[in-house]
C-alpha cells in the first residue's frame, strides 16, 4: 500500500502537466487556424510559424507525460510489458494527432492529410494485418484482464486446442505461457478468441504424496 501512496502524486502531477501541455497546444492550434486565414504578411507567416513551434513543444510535452500517467496507472494494476504496450500505442497516436495538428497550422490542406493518411493506412493494414490484430488484442486483454502473470489458466481455443498453463509473460504481441512440454508464445489475437478459466495456483502432485 505504501508504493501504491507514493506512487499517487506523480501520477498526478503527470496528469496536471500533461493536460496543461495539452490546453497550450489546443490553444496554439486554434491561434494558427486563425492566422493562417489572414493576411499572409510578413508578422503573420512570424506568428504562424511560433504557433507551429510551440504546437510541437506542447504537444510533445502532453504526449509524454499523458502516456507516463497512464503507463503508471497500468503498473499498479498489471505488469511493466503491459505499461510498455500502452505507452507505446498513446505516443504513436500523440504524435500523429500533434503532426496533423502541425501541417493543418502551416495551411497543409487537411483533405490531403486525411487521403493520403487513409490510402497509407489501408496499405498498412493489409501488410500488418496480423500484428495489427494482436496489438490490439494485447489491448483488449490487458483492461479485461481474463488473467495477470503469474495466474494458472486453462485455454479452450480451436487453434491450441485444451492446454493448461502458467501464465509468465505478456507482451505487444504474444503471451508466453509455460506448459507441461516447455515455454510456448500464445499470439494475444488467438487467446483473445479463446475460453479462459482459472485454475489452481498449484498443480496437483501426480504421486500423491503430501
Amino acid at each position: 500500500m505504501a508504493t501504491r501512496t507514493s506512487d499517487s502524486p506523480s501520477i498526478r502531477r503527470a496528469w496536471l502537466l500533461g493536460l496543461g501541455a495539452l490546453a497550450v497546444a489546443i490553444a496554439a492550434l486554434a491561434l494558427g487556424r486563425h492566422l493562417d486565414h489572414q493576411h499572409h504578411d510578413g508578422t503573420t507567416l512570424l506568428l504562424i510559424a511560433a504557433m507551429a513551434i510551440v504546437l510541437v513543444i506542447s504537444g510533445a510535452t502532453s504526449v509524454r507525460h499523458v502516456s507516463r500517467a497512464v503507463a503508471q496507472h497500468v503498473v499498479r494494476r498489471g505488469t511493466l510489458s503491459a505499461a510498455a504496450t500502452v505507452r507505446l500505442v498513446i505516443n504513436g497516436f500523440g504524435i500523429v494527432l500533434m503532426l496533423i495538428g502541425v501541417f493543418g497550422v502551416l495551411g497543409v490542406s487537411f483533405e490531403h492529410l486525411l487521403i493520403g493518411a487513409g490510402v497509407t493506412g489501408i496499405i498498412v493494414g493489409i501488410a500488418a494485418q496480423q500484428s495489427l490484430a494482436n496489438v490490439f488484442a494485447a489491448l483488449v486483454l490487458l483492461f479485461a484482464r481474463p488473467f495477470v502473470v503469474g495466474d494458472r489458466i486453462r485455454i479452450r481455443s480451436g487453434v491450441l486446442g485444451v492446454l493448461d498453463v502458467t501464465v509468465i509473460g505478456a507482451g505487444l504481441t504474444y503471451i508466453t505461457v509455460r506448459t507441461d512440454e516447455g515455454i510456448l508464445k500464445v499470439p494475444n489475437s488467438v487467446l483473445l478468441a479463446a475460453g479462459i478459466g482459472q485454475l489452481p495456483d498449484a498443480p496437483p502432485d501426480p504421486t500423491g504424496s503430501a
